[in-house]
């Protein structure tokens, strides 16, 4: 395979998922509903947030945070493959996959945090009913929120620093449908040692530490939850958890099995379907998942 020298790649190309041309009409009008019914459904989240004032609570200003930032993240993607498709055309500039990348990275950190923030105002919640009002006071919520999208950002300069640090490619063919930091990892010329490192490095910062963070919560809520002697009255406590749970299943475990389970055996087939799961299923089933009724009484 040729290797080339970083200054003299100026693009690269996207495999996506078919190079059968049959297939890019479906791909297409796959792609564009999923990226329509993301945006309209958070939308749909956002507006309803705004403008019921019995839903300014903690609980539903993270939900809009969140709801927002789940656009963000599919809009980083979706909408470049999208038109990639409708003109024919794979390439991205190498400036451009940096910017997406590094954008990629700063919504996707941040949706991490910020249900490790959910997790913790369902343990305040549970765990400490009488005193929920007094804890998740909105200072403590905005400075709750602003850490997240810190978070991101650092995510996001140190995406930055890492790319700069590239100095070849052993190719320029993307098996993504965008610019996915693991994927673009794989074509350096690094020493195999150095990609696990920065790979075990994404993992923990954008994987380990929040989701430690969720662990502990619903450990301190399940430990709770057990000493409600009625069976009822737990299932009613949980009850409010269970969209928040299926997910960070569904995020955490996409995003671990690409950046941690990639550094063991990589695949780009497989890597390109965890891609699609935590950067595009993800933000799409955000919506119908926190709506669900049995969550509206929790407040």
């Amino acid at each position: 395979m040729r290797t080339h020298d970083l200054t003299r790649v100026s693009k690269f190309h996207f495999l996506g998922f078919s190079e059968d041309p049959d297939q890019k009409p479906v791909l297409f009008g796959l792609f564009l509903s999923m990226y329509l019914v993301t945006v309209l459904g958070n939308l749909l989240i956002i507006l309803a947030i705004s403008s019921d004032s019995h839903l300014h609570t903690p609980m539903y200003f993270f939900l809009f945070t969140l709801s927002f930032d789940d656009i963000c993240l599919i809009s980083s993607t979706v909408p470049k493959f999208v038109v990639g498709i409708l003109t024919h055309s794979k390439v991205i500039s190498y400036v451009g996959c940096l910017i997406q990348m590094s954008f990629f990275m700063l919504f996707a950190c941040t949706d991490s945090m910020l249900l490790t923030v959910m997790a913790y105002d369902r343990f305040v919640a549970i765990c400490h009913p009488l005193y929920y009002a007094t804890i998740m006071n909105p200072r403590l919520c905005v400075l709750l929120i602003l850490l997240s999208v810190f978070s991101g950002l650092l995510e996001y300069q140190l995406c930055n620093l890492t790319a700069l640090q590239l100095s070849c490619f052993q190719d320029v063919k993307i098996a993504s449908f965008f610019c996915d930091p693991s994927q673009l990892l794989y074509l350096t010329c690094s020493d195999a040692l150095i990609k696990n490192i920065v790979t075990y490095m994404i993992g923990i910062l954008f994987d380990f530490f929040p989701l430690s963070g969720i662990t502990f919560s619903y450990y301190k809520i399940v430990s709770a939850l057990l000493k409600i002697p009625s069976s009822g009255g737990r299932y009613k406590a949980f009850s409010t958890c269970d969209s928040h749970v299926s997910v960070v299943c569904l995020y955490y475990g996409s995003g671990l099995r690409t950046y941690l389970g990639s550094a063991l055996s990589y695949s780009p087939c497989k890597g390109d379907v965890a891609s699609l799961m935590y950067s595009v299923v993800t933000p799409l089933l955000n919506p119908f998942l926190h709506l669900q009724p049995e969550e509206q009484g929790y407040s």
